[in-house]
């Protein structure tokens, strides 16, 4: 790359990893796949979050005087950017899913809401229910209580139609 692309190139990372409240940093060891990659990609894509190869050097330049700069010192060596706005959950559980069948990804740490996380907080994260998961559980939580509120309101006027039908 000339220089202007490389700065070009710079500023859309730096304008794409600007918005994002969660960044992870990954190792991808030598001996991964192209496929493979696009396999991330394509899986990181339907959490509604992104993986950037990028180098370490224009990864650096990209998070200088950011919320990300912590992210620094563990860009060493091949790695990539795994970035989301929305759900980072979801992300981290489509990382560790895919470090977990293949050993030539690691995680290495991230970033989230500013602060710094380690790789363990990461597997611990992608623990964690997805935002539909919790809605799904909100939802029938909330048509529960009303349920309940329903028979409760309707349960003496039965009581009494009951008493009345025993009694005749």
């Amino acid at each position: 790359m000339k220089r202007l692309e490389k700065e070009s190139f710079v500023l859309r990372v730096k304008d794409e990893i600007k918005s994002a409240s969660t960044v992870i940093a990954v190792n991808r060891s030598f001996g991964i796949t192209v496929d493979q990659i696009n396999e991330l990609r394509s899986n990181m894509r339907k959490t509604n979050a992104n993986l950037k190869v990028i180098k370490n050097t224009l990864a650096k330049i990209a998070i200088k005087d950011s919320h990300l700069e912590p992210l620094g010192f563990l860009l060493e060596g091949p790695t990539a950017l795994a970035y989301s706005s929305s759900d980072p959950i979801g992300m981290a559980k489509t990382l560790v899913d895919f470090a977990k069948s293949n050993e030539k990804l690691t995680i290495l740490g991230g970033v989230m809401d500013g602060k710094f996380i380690k790789s363990d907080t990461i597997t611990s994260l992608a623990s964690l229910p997805s935002m539909d998961e919790l809605r799904s559980k909100l939802v029938g939580i909330l048509t529960a209580a009303a349920t309940k509120v329903v028979r409760t309101i309707k349960e003496p006027s039965a009581r009494v139609t009951r008493v009345i039908a025993a009694r005749t």
